[in-house]
């Protein structure tokens, strides 16, 4: 009897590990990868995108989770972007789609294999299939804090059972948000959009930045994750190109924001000296224009700053120039009061404070608005004397 029973427990203990050694193999099937894509000709693809690859040799899929998808057809798109409203969501493609749409557009793809074991990676899958469900997919945008490179960062970090620890990947000391995105601006030559963010986008995209926030953009989660390391081992195993970069910039342009606005600058000037009663009707009408243009710009950022979700908005010091106050003021520029002339007498001395104070200011500016400023000086100067 006792041999009996013994027979049957060695054979319960058998099935029971070989139960095991199934699953943990089934997890072993899976491998898990990200994928760094190159930037494309588009604002937004300027900055490249990431996204996970799962492929399970069990099942035979290969799918890609993807946190940098949204509804373009929402018929409120428009608003909820720039409110700060609209939702990003989670979506699940396979691999072969996405590389045709990666192809189509002349763009690589680089896969770095992550280093994690069976457990790791099983709960890692379990995450993402989590998130992907309805009612967990969506979440708010934020352009910095919380897009679709951060998630990635954030859940790969969460699964390691070891701390990930990351060696340096910042290019210099006291690197900010907004220095990496003239990064990849500059070398996508989009000098206008580099103008436009630094506009709209206040000082608290100046803040100096860690190892861990800079990885909010796809090249720098990809030099992140190569430097990182979680436990006694590397979190990559493997690195591959899987597509290679075939889109290139276009021919750098001459008409820069700063050759523009500089060869601006100096016709307002030296017309500004000229006494014709031609010059004085163009400068009628320019006036007007043009701190009305700004004027309406501050409105804008001040609208930006508290009217919507956009925390990178706020604080912005362009509003130094862009005084809101110019709209109604434009109006009356050509008007002789002296109440008139007394504003842009003020206007005048703050713009000058402005360029002295301009390289010190905890934002920072577009150097092209420095001739923009520049007008603003010798047209507030002139009709202060008017």
């Amino acid at each position: 009897m006792k041999r009996l029973t013994g027979i049957i427990f060695f054979f319960i203990s058998f099935l029971a590990t070989a139960q095991s050694d199934s699953l943990n193999n089934r997890d072993c099937d899976l491998r898990i990868s990200l994928l760094t894509c190159s930037p494309g000709t588009e604002l937004y693809s300027t900055f490249g995108h990431s996204a996970l690859r799962v492929t399970d040799t069990s099942t035979h899929s290969d799918l890609i989770f993807n946190y940098g998808t949204f509804d373009f057809n929402d018929p409120d798109f428009y608003k909820k972007f720039i409110l700060g409203k609209l939702l990003y969501f989670v979506s699940i493609d396979t691999f072969n789609y996405f590389l045709e749409q990666y192809q189509y557009e002349q763009r690589g793809i680089i896969e770095q294999t992550l280093n994690l074991s069976c457990q790791e990676k099983q709960e890692l899958v379990s995450a993402l299939y989590e998130n992907a469900k309805e009612e967990n997919k969506y979440y708010k945008y934020d352009f910095v804090y919380d897009n679709c490179t951060t998630r990635l960062r954030d859940i790969v970090a969460r699964y390691c059972m070891d701390s990930l620890i990351t060696k340096n990947i910042l290019p210099f000391k006291g690197v900010s948000f907004r220095n990496l995105i003239h990064e990849y601006l500059d070398n996508g030559r989009q000098y206008w959009s580099k103008l436009g963010i630094d506009i709209l986008l206040g000082s608290p995209l100046d803040k100096k930045i860690s190892n861990y926030e800079a990885m909010f953009l796809p090249d720098y989660l990809l030099k992140g994750f190569d430097s990182s390391y979680s436990g006694n081992k590397t979190l990559i195993s493997d690195k591959k190109t899987i597509l290679s970069k075939a889109f290139q910039p276009g021919k750098k342009n001459f008409f820069t924001p700063v050759v523009v606005f500089g060869i601006l600058f100096l016709l307002i000037t030296l017309l500004s000296f000229i006494r014709s009663k031609a010059v004085k009707t163009f400068f009628s009408i320019f006036d007007v224009i043009f701190f009305f243009l700004c004027g309406a710009l501050g409105v804008w950022l001040l609208f930006m700053w508290f009217g919507t979700d956009h925390f990178t908005c706020r604080n912005n010091y362009n509003l130094w120039w862009a005084l809101p106050t110019h709209v109604p003021l434009s109006i009356l520029a050509n008007k002789k009061a002296v109440w008139i002339k007394n504003y842009f007498r003020f206007t005048f001395w703050l713009s000058v404070a402005l360029l002295l104070a301009w390289f010190f200011l905890p934002q920072q500016m577009n150097n092209a608005l420095l001739f923009i400023t520049g007008i603003i000086i010798v047209r507030s100067f002139f009709l202060s004397k008017k």
